[in-house]
């Protein structure tokens, strides 16, 4: 039986290159192998619904096929293309199972014969587009959308539909599968009307069926996923997650506090993603990442009854060494979580920077518990936090700084936990809310501006499991040379309290604007040269994966001589 019509169980850097699509057959001549046996020459097959047959070859613009099925017809070889008609619609699914390209001749899904992508719309199935036990494939310029109007078939599918799903089921290495330019949108389990419990947003992922975006999955013990790559790509009004990258857990494979890596090496980098009901972006199980220049808007969303409606623009777990830079998280929504960004338990060398973060319910600083030398540096926060315990249904704080401690039921770290060269700012309607676990182990916080117009207070982490009072355990602490408004920017009763704390307006250029530029201090004298430089914590032999140095500012200017305060550094 086929991937596509199998159940699926629910679980728990930089561009170096653009596919390109040959839209012509290349045919070499006259080239034999070392055994004499001449090389297969790259084929280009062509389908068309408006005038193909799929009892054409394929080959030729003439002769196109009709539908997608014709590719279980054929076997792809390395360097072979498959053009679908611009600006047709296609109802059977995009199937790639075992196919495998080489580095140098990729198998390439593309369009022709104009510029509008092509659509492929289906029903009844688990995803529009499966690339399955594969390597070196690319996808590019498709319209994909799955599960606007009816439901997945009875049988077909597990509890998960996706427009987009790459998966490794059986053991090896698969590599270099290439998502660019497509367009995901309309992705829905359920047929319209079905309304979600009132529990459901509660729980930890959700429990019930949901459409998803972009799914890649590794789903075998005995498997490694390297160089995946989701480029330029827009999704929107999908019930769950955008964009989401997880690595099977079995129990026995977690040999460490931070489980097994079964994604490694991948790219997530301008995309725009819009109207999820889950996150944005969330990643479990993956490794030496770059996620950077995406667009996050709306994630948590609930304006469709089977939308789950919680999630944070983007969220890792299990993961280790992720640089996630540049980007942009708006108006995340829910009742739990739904910060920006946020770092759920078991990392490693999480590093947040140069992000724009606004309006966020959840808060804007969230690291979970067992998660090691993690970072936020050198982003922009506006509103984060907004979000009343007991208030519409919520039932977690929001925040604008958060070190939980929670790790599945037990309160573990964070350890090394470093935020510095941020710009806070929380409108005078927002009470600015601080949570620091007791037991957090290695705490800096240093050169930032807390422009808290309004009250401050502490809260407790209210994760899952409530922290309970206790022996206050928090060490290895560096907390200084920070900018608040007033004395009333941190609250007076929280234990941790700036040992050399600034106080002042640095006047920023159009406060409460949402534009990086609008958070440019105009009273330059307040912030230049003004910060120190980032010291290692004491107790950490190891600092940031990334170093603790920047050379540069969330705008992109240089750094000269000492920091300025904030997340912008100043001309001299």
């Amino acid at each position: 039986m086929a991937l596509q019509d199998s159940a699926i169980t629910e679980l728990p850097g930089r561009i170096n290159r653009l596919p390109l699509v040959l839209l012509v057959p290349i045919f070499i001549l006259g080239c034999f192998s070392c055994t004499g046996v001449p090389a297969k020459a790259s084929k280009v097959y062509y389908i068309n619904p408006a005038m193909g047959s799929d009892a054409n070859d394929g080959l030729h613009m003439t002769s196109p096929f009709k539908s997608l099925r014709a590719l279980g017809t054929i076997a792809l070889n390395a360097g072979d293309s498959v053009l679908l008609a611009a600006d047709q619609t296609f109802t059977y699914p995009l199937i790639l199972e075992n196919v495998h390209g080489t580095k140098q001749k990729p198998i390439v899904i593309s369009h022709y014969n104009g510029t509008a992508p092509a659509r492929i719309v289906t029903t009844g199935h688990i995803s529009t587009v499966l690339v399955a036990n594969s390597s070196y494939v690319e996808v590019n310029n498709l319209s994909v959308t799955a599960g606007k109007g009816e439901a997945v078939t009875k049988g077909t599918a597990g509890n998960m539909r996706c427009g987009v799903l790459v998966i490794a089921t059986e053991p090896g290495e698969y590599e270099h599968i290439y998502l660019t330019k497509l367009k995901v949108q309309d992705v829905f389990y359920e047929a319209p009307g079905f309304k979600r419990p009132a529990g459901e947003v509660k729980t930890a992922n959700g429990t019930q069926s949901y459409g998803w975006g972009i799914r890649v999955i590794n789903k075998s013990d005995e498997a490694i996923l390297r160089d995946v790559r989701v480029l330029s790509c827009s999704i929107d009004n999908v019930g769950h997650t955008g964009i989401k990258f997880t690595t099977w857990k079995k129990g026995k494979e977690y040999k460490d506090n931070h489980g097994r890596h079964g994604i490694i090496g991948f790219e997530v980098a301008m995309n725009t993603v819009s109207g999820t009901g889950g996150p944005g972006i969330q990643m479990s199980g993956v490794k030496n990442g770059h996620v950077h220049h995406n667009t996050v808007d709306r994630s948590g969303s609930n304006d469709d009854t089977r939308k789950w409606g919680r999630g944070s623009g983007l969220w890792t777990w299990g993961s280790k060494k992720v640089l996630i830079e540049n980007n942009r998280f708006t108006n995340a929504n829910g009742p739990g979580d739904s910060a920006g960004a946020h770092i759920d338990f078991n990392c490693s060398d999480i590093v947040m920077q140069y992000n724009f973060s606004a309006n966020n319910a959840g808060g804007f600083c969230e690291i979970l518990g067992n998660n090691y030398n993690c970072a936020y540096r050198y982003n922009i926060s506006v509103n984060d936090g907004h979000r009343v315990k007991g208030e519409e249904g919520a039932f977690q704080e929001g925040k604008t700084f958060w070190l939980s401690g929670y790790c599945n039921g037990k309160r573990r770290g964070p350890y090394n936990s470093y935020f510095y060269n941020n710009t806070i700012y929380v409108n005078r309607d927002i009470v600015s809310k601080i949570a620091i676990d007791r037991v957090a182990d290695g705490v800096l916080i240093a050169n930032n501006i807390f422009h808290i117009e309004g009250d401050s207070k502490m809260v407790k982490g209210d994760q899952y499991n409530p922290e309970t009072d206790g022996e206050w355990k928090v060490s290895d602490v560096f907390f200084q040379n920070n900018l608040f408004l007033t004395t009333k920017s941190w609250p007076s009763e929280q234990r941790l309290q700036d040992g050399m704390p600034l106080y002042g307006t640095v006047e920023f250029a159009n406060l409460g604007g949402m534009d990086i530029v609008d958070y440019r201090p105009v009273n330059k004298e307040m912030v230049v040269d003004k910060g120190i430089e980032i010291p290692k914590l004491e107790k950490d032999s190891l600092g940031l994966a990334y170093g603790l140095a920047m050379e540069k500012d969330i705008l992109g200017n240089p750094i000269d001589g000492l920091p300025d305060l904030g997340a912008i550094e100043m001309n001299k």
